[in-house]
């Protein structure tokens, strides 16, 4: 099967692996998406997890100690969560420090800066350890132009944060390569970013820039050439709606598929808020899109059914597509309906 690959970002480090990833005592499966994200999509370079007291997530991989990790070849630790505003609790600096002193570098996807931490600088300098952050934007980015760019564009777009927009860009990009189509995995957030090698944290990016860096990421290309981009956050989203918007308009999407979780219907962290339904999250997009693309459509949805069984997950694939009259499918169960999404994409 033909790889989808990415355009490697010269800002982005290469990164010391195999990885031991650290899940600290995060409570919430939704923000430990780095660590699934890694185990699912590249779990040559996992190693194993390292959990602290009070975790009541786990990503199924060997429990281990940072010492135990560098022992087995891990090389780094990576920190597996993406909380909140992307910050690294006081109490997690210890478990940190530990790891540095084990012999592992640190690989960070929060917005604070690992060096920016007093008592890990200082191990890691002693101990000849690197700190490294991906979350690090390419400097000098443009103003977007809304310049229409050559190329076929696709962009994953979700009805709340944290529930299979990077997963179904990757498995569309996969997809496509298995067709024979040249396609490029864009990687816009951190986990995306550690998953390929490359691309631009679109949420770190100052506001101004914010569509330049999805022009810049997403260049102009062949006419048969599809960049496949990783979408962030949503457009109901009352936090984080400035990145989605950013996004949608510089990427320039010649389609979106629209991604939801069954049974959510409260957004993640925002219990006060209601998800949209999905076809409110296909009519605004496609509404909000036409501004840089006026012919941007819906390729079809992409539903998350890790809660249900088989069976299940099959009976509500297919009457949702009924319901929406398009392609419904879950990029992870595969199967005769994610096939049937990938051709409604490629039109």
């Amino acid at each position: 099967m033909q790889a989808a690959s990415v355009v490697h970002q010269p800002e982005t480090p290469a990164l010391p692996a195999p990885y031991l990833l650290f899940l600290g005592d995060t409570v919430e499966p939704g923000y430990a998406k780095t660590a699934f994200g890694l185990r699912d999509w590249a779990p040559e370079r996992c190693i194993g997890e390292y959990a602290m007291p009070g975790a009541r997530v786990s990503t199924g991989l060997p429990a281990m100690s940072p010492s135990q990790a560098h022992a087995a070849g891990a090389r780094a630790l990576v920190i597996g969560v993406a909380n909140a505003g992307g910050v690294i609790p006081d109490h997690w600096v210890t478990a940190l420090v530990g790891a540095v002193e084990a012999g592992l570098d640190i690989v960070s996807g929060m917005h604070v800066r690992l060096a920016e931490l007093p008592a890990l600088q200082r191990a890691a300098t002693l101990h000849g350890r690197r700190l490294i952050d991906v979350r690090r934007p390419p400097d000098r980015l443009p103003i977007a132009s809304g310049r229409k760019r050559s190329g076929q564009r696709l962009l994953t777009v979700g009805t709340d944060c944290a529930l299979g927009k990077k997963y179904t860009a990757l498995a569309l990009a996969r997809a496509f390569g298995a067709r024979g189509i040249d396609a490029d995995f864009r990687a816009t957030g951190q986990t995306g970013i550690l998953i390929a090698g490359g691309g631009i944290p679109m949420d770190a990016v100052i506001a101004d820039f914010a569509a330049g860096a999805a022009e810049l990421l997403t260049p102009d290309a062949a006419a048969s050439h599809w960049d496949v981009i990783e979408g962030q956050g949503s457009l109901f989203h009352p936090a984080y709606a400035g990145v989605s918007m950013a996004l949608l308009h510089g990427s320039q999407p010649d389609v979106v598929v629209v991604c939801h979780q069954p049974g959510r219907d409260r957004v993640l962290g925002h219990p006060h808020y209601a998800l949209p339904s999905i076809e409110e999250a296909i009519a605004l997009n496609l509404q909000l899109g036409r501004r840089t693309n006026p012919l941007i459509r819906c390729g079809g949805v992409s539903l998350n059914t890790a809660h249900l069984d088989e069976a299940a997950a099959r009976r509500l694939l297919a009457s949702e597509s009924d319901r929406l009259g398009c392609a419904v499918a879950d990029p992870i169960r595969g199967g005769d309906e994610f096939e049937a999404l990938v051709t409604q994409c490629l039109g």
